[in-house]
């Protein structure tokens, strides 16, 4: 087989057999295919697109190119979730242990974060003690004992798919419908799960910023599960505005921690019943989603839930007492409001922009190599569609910064403020808003969302 040959016939729009896609994969991540010819085959996938099949084929490609997670000895149906990556996005920290108390192992392994999204991983280790590193032995006992262990992903977890997605970040090529969806899925199927809950996110803090987009992604990854014989479902929610209001490694705790102890933000809330009723659905603790959501909604009320968090804090190292007192967790040494300059109504909020705000003072990474600061970031005073009078704080800031001599933040920080007063939209008349969850992509098509 000639490499050269597979990328005209992929640049002519013809399909590639499953052992050409193998040999692809393989021979490039042995370092055996140059960079340049990886990046022809990648821009002819870009203009060319793949077949259901095709995509599935390159998806187990890459899962098989390093270690894949053997689940088998954990009890019980592993149902898996993921999210595309959004602005204040803490579910998995409340949907795993209010799913593990309702019977569902969650065997998770997560990532950190980079850019304007945050990572679970980060979050967890703002917990005094949390070790988010396991054998693979211990891992299997604790989802066995716990019911729930999430860890941070092994470095030789899909490794072709980190060469080429390196590769794509930097050829222009990273906006391919089917070469994001067998990025995502290929790490899900290696994490050995039996079947997957998608969260596909659209809006200005999505990386899919349009519905019809987010629509598409969500049917190629439920139909690479399909394909691969896993059950999978993905929900299409907006990130329009960050998710919950707190944005940031220890706020997002805390804000987590409220909703296990049955409070919380309404629009958090109201995602992770979603989510957590199809995750029991497909791990058969529940007949139908009605009935799944209940369960969930009792967890929430009667403290199983918020106890099976202080369970699984226990079982990694972690400080345990945190689930009663979030007071414990780091807190930034200033709080500065970010008051609004015209009375109104907020008619937009650019999440993105609150997102890179918060990476700005330290929450997140501009590179995979910067250094964190757990205990800063944004909470928001105000949300889509909430009266606003001059002055009043549309968000607070939370910071380690230091005023300088005349009283004043650096010139880096006031771009901060800026930027987070900036993202907000003030105007006089309230606007009509986009609902929290649009639709429902299972393999028999896209259902419009209805409550339950």
């Amino acid at each position: 087989m000639r490499t050269v040959d597979l990328i005209e016939k992929k640049r002519d729009g013809h399909e590639m057999t499953a052992e050409e896609i193998q040999y692809l994969i393989r021979e490039y991540n042995a370092g055996r295919i140059p960079d340049y010819q990886m990046s022809a085959w990648a821009m002819a996938v870009f203009f060319r697109g793949m077949s259901i099949r095709e995509t599935a084929d390159l998806t187990l490609a890459m899962a098989n190119s390093g270690d894949v997670m053997d689940l088998g000895p954990i009890h019980g149906i592993k149902v898996d979730k993921h999210s595309t990556g959004g602005v204040g996005d803490k579910t998995t920290l409340v949907l795993g242990p209010l799913v593990a108390a309702a019977g569902v192992p969650v065997a998770k392994m997560s990532g950190r974060g980079l850019g304007h999204t945050g990572g679970t991983i980060d979050k967890l280790e703002s917990i005094k003690g949390f070790a988010v590193e396991r054998t693979r032995q211990d891992f299997i006992l604790q989802v066995n004992e716990c019911g729930l262990a999430v860890i941070s992903q092994s470095g030789n977890i899909t490794p072709a798919d980190k060469k080429l997605y390196a590769l794509r970040d930097v050829t222009a090529t990273v906006n391919s419908i089917p070469l994001i969806a067998s990025s995502v899925m290929s790490k899900k199927i290696a994490s050995g799960a039996d079947a997957i809950v998608l969260d596909v996110k659209t809006g200005s803090g999505a990386f899919m910023k349009s519905l019809d987009e987010a629509v598409k992604l969500a049917q190629a990854m439920v139909n690479i599960g399909t394909q691969v014989g896993r059950e999978t479902i993905a929900l299409i929610s907006e990130m329009d505005q960050p998710l919950g209001f707190a944005v940031g490694n220890a706020l997002e705790v805390r804000e987590a921690i409220e909703t296990l102890q049955g409070g919380g933000p309404e629009d958090l809330k109201l995602l992770c019943l979603a989510l957590g009723a199809y995750m029991l659905v497909l791990g058969k603790k529940a007949s139908g989603l009605q009935e799944a959501k209940d369960r969930l909604q009792e967890l929430l009320v009667n403290g199983l839930a918020l106890e099976k968090f202080s369970e699984f804090i226990s079982a990694q190292g972690g400080d345990a007492s945190v689930a009663q007192n979030p007071d414990l967790l780091p807190s930034a040494g200033r709080q500065i409001e970010i008051s609004a300059g015209a009375s109104g109504y907020v008619t937009a909020i650019n999440a993105e922009d609150i997102g890179l705000a918060a990476m700005m003072l330290g929450a997140g990474r501009e590179t995979k190599d910067s250094a964190i600061d757990l205990s800063v970031g944004i909470v928001l005073r105000k949300k889509l569609g909430d009266p606003v009078v001059m002055g009043e704080a549309l968000a607070v800031l939370h910071t380690n910064s230091i005023r300088n001599e005349a009283g004043n933040h650096d010139k880096k920080h006031s771009e901060i403020e800026r930027k987070v007063q900036k993202a907000f939209q003030i105007s006089p008349h309230p606007a009509q808003f986009r609902p929290l969850i649009h639709a429902v992509v299972t393999k028999d098509g896209i259902k419009e969302w209805k409550d339950f």
